[in-house]
């Protein structure tokens, strides 16, 4: 008999019912099941003390996978909406995509005194060591940033009040892949923005502290500002009777950035030339200018490996844990950002993403 999957493993860990008696019985008398579950048990166990806070009782995994994955797609972090976004945004990974965003495309007409310099038309992974991660500054070090729009993500009844919150058709999920039963929670969040500023002052400062020295500004450069929207954002969730999130399926406004004036071009290249943005990384970022409006998807290339795939005619990135614990697919299709993730395998995930309604 064949070895069962993935899959199949990491539900008799954490849902046991779910698993058939011809595989429960093959994986009882395999010794190479039997170490792959308890890889599973002891990465479950690792996962879940992360997830619980310290001094607190147990932690509502469901409505925090459910802030997740619909704050996750409009670019925010949850908890404390306003602190915690604006450190995502800054963090390392953030001051590499927003050089990314900058060239990744280009629309020339002016609206309000705002250039929209980017409209995300698919998705393109972005890999990330760690080494990048300590090496980047913050993306305060190069200017201020405000935020301007709050998503306040919040729990609703049911698809049609997230509908009636968002004015986004919540994707309806055809047949559920097995281990995963029951209906879902739903999850809506609103429109996120934010401003940056950028200052040569403090990108100076910045570089000085690396032992470097800044590249000359470009002439209106300074003071000159980058806005972003993304959301509405929608969320589904299926969660086993322990909490633990079996499948997730989002949609949000796909995200756009625009300029108060400054050519794409100039912004382009001096970001990739800042100190701190390794050569490798600020190679996939040019990379990616040569095709107009791919959102860049940070990919941990440590944890995480990415390949493409073909959704309803659409080009979807699938991204897959390498411990085998989750995977999930992103696809942009007329301004709407769409994913499905879980602890499920990605033939599973595409299965899902290929039959939603």
């Amino acid at each position: 008999m064949r070895h069962p999957t993935e899959g199949v493993l990491r539900r008799l860990v954490d849902e046991p019912a779910g698993v058939t008696d011809a595989d429960r019985a093959h994986v009882a008398s395999c010794p190479a099941c039997l170490r792959g579950v308890e890889d599973m048990r002891a990465d479950a166990r690792l996962v879940g003390a992360s997830l619980a806070p310290a001094g607190a009782g147990d932690p509502d995994v469901d409505a925090a996978w459910a802030r997740l994955s619909t704050a996750t797609a409009t670019g925010q972090r949850t908890a404390r909406p306003r602190r915690n976004w604006q450190a995502a945004v800054r963090r390392p990974a953030v001051a590499a995509i927003s050089a990314v965003v900058l060239v990744t495309g280009a629309g020339v007409a002016a609206a309000n005194d705002w250039l929209p310099i980017f409209q995300t038309e698919k998705v393109g992974p972005v890999e990330v060591t760690a080494t990048d991660l300590v090496q980047v500054p913050d993306l305060s070090a190069y200017g201020d940033l405000e935020i301007t729009e709050e998503p306040n993500p919040e729990p609703v009844a049911d698809a049609a009040a997230a509908e009636d919150l968002t004015g986004l058709a919540v994707p309806q999920v055809g047949d559920l892949p097995e281990g995963v039963s029951g209906e879902p929670t739903y999850q809506a969040a609103g429109t996120v923005g934010a401003t940056f500023t950028f200052s040569a002052e403090k990108a100076a400062q910045a570089a000085a502290a690396e032992g470097e020295a800044l590249p000359p500004v470009p002439a209106g450069l300074d003071g000159s500002q980058l806005r972003l929207e993304a959301g509405p954002g929608v969320a589904a969730v299926w969660a086993q009777p322990t909490g633990v999130p079996t499948l997730v399926v989002a949609r949000v406004g796909a995200p756009t950035v625009y300029s108060s004036g400054v050519p794409f071009e100039t912004v382009r290249d001096y970001l990739l030339s800042l100190p701190g943005i390794s050569d490798g990384l600020a190679a996939q970022l040019r990379t990616l200018s040569s095709d107009g409006g791919t959102l860049p998807l940070p990919v941990p290339a440590e944890m995480v490996t990415s390949s493409t795939a073909d959704v309803g005619g659409t080009e979807a990135t699938v991204l897959t844990s390498r411990n085998g614990l989750f995977a999930g697919v992103v696809w942009v299709e007329d301004g709407v950002m769409t994913g499905v993730a879980g602890t499920l395998s990605a033939d599973e995930l595409l299965a899902v993403a290929r039959d939603l309604g």
